[in-house]
């Protein structure tokens, strides 16, 4: 347990919030960093290809390295899904090595949802029955708990025994209160205390860098929130207790506004969201008969992509930058993901396309 403690959140902010914070450094290499992001016009390409012909131009892409270093252990479909949990990971741990003060402190308290989707993903796993392998296929070890010590936890034969492991984490509090049955209402809790976490670390402090930085993450609550309103409403949930769902702290969405529409039929629900501040986003693809969200959801994705390209280019020398590098960077790992595994399920062309975000 005494590994735990350097991945203390009340640990970091005393040390890293401290020192300079030299953002003309790191937004030069963040910026020639996403000089490699892969371009649209790659993903009509990759979808005339083969499962060969894609796993060789990822070889000799960005993820040369990480298909080399997995290449004795997976193959195939599998080796291209652990190389790319791998480069993220690497690419995302490589942020934090170039930044300093202020900057790595925050970058740092972002990448804490990879230690919550890690510790979920554990636990979803042992829920389940899965394998080791089959949980460390979807361990994305970005955060502050690596992969050493999450294999080990995946290896672990109960629940109970990841959660031993992790009682000097600040998500012991939640964690304790598994029972093995109760498993969305943790993974709920752990969702609220990352952005509690966030706010916390962003404080009161009145820096134009923590402003932004509070504003990106407001933003992202309200389309979580709205995503979430348009999947109980496609399932006719009208349940006030639902609300134990929402995230406070949205950017445009209160939980006022959100309380309101949650006892509405889907049809009303769509009404009502003609006088949402992001119904212009999401107008053409909504309508009360709607079968599918992939297309909301996709809409939703794209409008927080081109928000951040679009601030990091108003504020060029800020977090912000470096918070659209991290949004477009885990869209690329995304979207190879949805193409090779659509290849591997031979699902049709049109299906994967209208599932990637591009």
């Amino acid at each position: 347990m005494q590994l735990l403690q350097k991945f203390k959140r009340g640990n970091s902010k005393k040390s890293s919030s401290m020192g300079h914070a030299n953002y003309a450094y790191t937004t030069a290499r963040v910026r020639a960093m996403k000089s490699k992001i892969l371009p649209r016009e790659t993903y009509p390409r990759l979808m005339n290809m083969s499962i060969d012909e894609i796993t060789r131009f990822i070889e000799e892409s960005e993820y040369k390295e990480d298909v080399d270093e997995l290449a004795r252990q997976y193959e195939g479909v599998d080796l291209i899904e652990h190389a790319l949990n791998r480069n993220l990971a690497v690419t995302f741990t490589k942020l934090l090595s170039i930044s300093e003060g202020d900057v790595n402190f925050l970058i740092g308290e972002q990448l804490q949802k990879y230690d919550i989707w890690n510790i979920k993903t554990i636990l979803r796993g042992k829920y389940c029955n899965a394998s080791t392998d089959e949980i460390l296929d979807a361990i994305v070890a970005a955060g502050r708990l690596g992969y050493t010590f999450l294999s080990e936890l995946a290896a672990k034969g109960t629940y109970e025994e990841v959660i031993s492991e992790l009682a000097n984490t600040e998500y012991y509090s939640i964690l304790k209160n598994y029972d093995g049955t109760n498993l969305s209402d943790i993974e709920n809790q752990l969702d609220k205390i990352y952005y509690v976490g966030l706010f916390g670390a962003i404080g009161e402090s009145k820096s134009k860098d923590r402003k932004l930085f509070a504003e990106f993450t407001r933003m992202g609550i309200d389309l979580k929130n709205l995503m979430t309103l348009f999947r109980l409403k496609k399932s006719g949930i009208t349940d006030p207790e639902m609300m134990d769902l929402m995230i406070d702290g949205g950017l445009k969405l209160s939980l006022k506004d959100i309380q309101k529409l949650l006892p509405l039929s889907f049809a009303d629900f769509i009404s009502e969201l003609e006088k949402s501040p992001y119904w212009g986003v999401i107008s053409d693809v909504v309508s009360p008969d709607m079968v599918s969200l992939i297309d909301v959801e996709n809409r939703l994705k794209k409008h927080r992509l081109k928000s951040a390209a679009s601030f990091s280019h108003v504020y060029p020398i800020s977090i912000v930058p470096i918070m659209d590098y991290m949004l477009s960077k885990k869209n690329e790992i995304n979207n190879l993901r949805i193409v090779i595994r659509g290849k591997a399920a031979n699902l049709d062309d049109d299906i994967i396309k209208e599932q990637l975000v591009i």
